[in-house]
């Protein structure tokens, strides 16, 4: 009688191959994230305690900055297809370097826009190569895991950046507050030299046995082309309206679960931030092992699920009673809670795969472009929306959330059916080949 071998911890827990030169491109991703969190929270904190401005110019200064800096995508693009993922990205870290180093500098409202806008384009920027990043350290069939660690990366350093950022500010007044600016200036610093020296093999093998060709997203073939190419792709352009039903969904924890919680439920803020740190936990405890548990599921049903649970989340959210008892309240907002995060878990991978399988090699740059743009165009809008909506009743932005999650689970379905004939686009260089 044969035994089985045993299975590696790393397969256990859902990680990828990381030895070697990956080793740095991780380094980046948890050093870049810590670096967003480190000052997330504390950015008008700062320039409050910093300068003589009032809080509403500084507001003002940095909403002006975030929406000038909304095409950044689009430029970025094509420098992804002409430099490559790596470069972009260890630029981009640079300048988010420069910008947080600016901070220290900036004591007037244009030069607070300046910086704002500068550190906004760094971190744009990087998360649209990111994507690219993988691609470059897996090969296809290998990427689910990556993707799964990359989000656990960030959520990893996120947390921990502000956890430190609390204590620094709580710590240190406002000698604190330029230290975390400081920091958050070299780590950015320190991510991009990593990603400078890192050196992805041409041909890495796949971290696990691909997975069957049922998994697999029908494609189309790649051509030179530019946004016309992108735009005429309608199968990606449903993916991307579909992905924004998820844009969506990750803004409860910024900006409608504390709201939630404590103006509506009339709870304390406590149990808002004992929600979010449940968020961070879940998410780096479960995300590996979660996406190994769906290695040989299709991405698009991964994705669909994921929806399907948000709904289910959010309806929880929505149901709860104002009036009911406080431990009946923490209790269904915990189970609520749980839900999202799985659907959090249970959608990412599947999510990024699908952005790069569904981009034809050649300009993969502006694809993901496009599809960042979902994310910075639904992180722009969400804040009002979701505020109007809850000033009309606390149920509504619940309802309006778990209505776009459903409404993207056919369209997510929809991109497994056989590719059609695509038109040929001609580019800026000539015509597309036939293919």
């Amino acid at each position: 009688m044969t035994t089985a071998s045993p299975v590696p911890l790393r397969d256990r827990l859902g990680l990828p191959a990381t030895a070697g030169r990956h080793r740095r491109l991780i380094g980046a991703h948890l050093i870049d994230s810590l670096g967003t969190g480190l000052v997330l929270a504390f950015t008008l904190v700062f320039f409050v305690r910093s300068t003589d401005l009032s809080l509403s110019a500084i507001g003002a200064a940095v909403s002006t900055a975030r929406l000038l800096a909304l095409p950044t995508a689009l430029l970025v693009g094509p420098l992804i297809d002409r430099h490559g993922a790596r470069r972009v990205a260890a630029a981009a870290n640079a300048l988010s370097a420069l910008a947080h180093g600016g901070f220290l500098l900036a004591d007037r409202a244009w030069s607070i826009v300046l910086v704002c806008l500068l550190a906004q384009v760094g971190q744009a920027a990087y998360w649209t190569a990111s994507t690219g990043l993988v691609v470059l350290a897996a090969p296809e069939g290998g990427r689910t895991r990556w993707f799964a660690l990359v989000q656990t990366l960030r959520n990893t350093g996120l947390g921990l950046g502000g956890a430190l950022g609390a204590v620094l500010v709580g710590g240190g007044g406002a000698g604190g507050l330029r230290l975390l600016v400081a920091l958050n200036a070299a780590s950015y610093l320190v991510a991009a030299v990593l990603l400078a020296r890192w050196r992805p093999e041409p041909t890495a093998p796949p971290a696990s046995p691909a997975p069957p060709s049922s998994t697999a997203v029908p494609v189309v073939p790649a051509g030179p082309g530019g946004y016309r190419a992108v735009l005429a792709d309608r199968r990606y352009l449903l993916m991307v309206a579909a992905n924004l039903s998820f844009v969506l969904a990750s803004m409860v924890l910024s900006v409608l679960l504390a709201v939630h919680v404590t103006a509506a439920l009339r709870l304390g803020a406590p149990v808002a931030a004992a929600l979010l740190v449940l968020n961070g936990v879940q998410v780096v405890l479960t995300q590996g092992p979660v996406a190994r548990l769906l290695e040989g599921c299709r991405p698009t049903r991964t994705a669909a699920a994921g929806a399907l649970l948000n709904a289910l989340a959010f309806a929880g959210f929505a149901l709860l009673p104002a009036g009911a008892p406080g431990p009946v309240l923490v209790a269904g907002l915990v189970l609520a809670m749980l839900v999202y995060n799985l659907a959090e878990t249970v959608a990412t991978p599947g999510r990024e795969e699908l952005s790069v399988a569904l981009a034809r090699p050649g300009r993969r740059g502006r694809y993901l472009a496009v599809n960042q743009l979902s994310w910075n165009l639904g992180q722009a809008l969400a804040p009002g929306l979701l505020t109007l909506l809850f000033a009309h009743g606390p149920s509504w932005p619940w309802l309006f959330l778990l209505a776009a999650s459903l409404v993207a689970v056919p369209g997510l379905l929809r991109l497994e059916r056989p590719v059609g004939p695509v038109p040929d686009i001609p580019s800026e260089t000539g015509p597309v080949p036939a293919r």
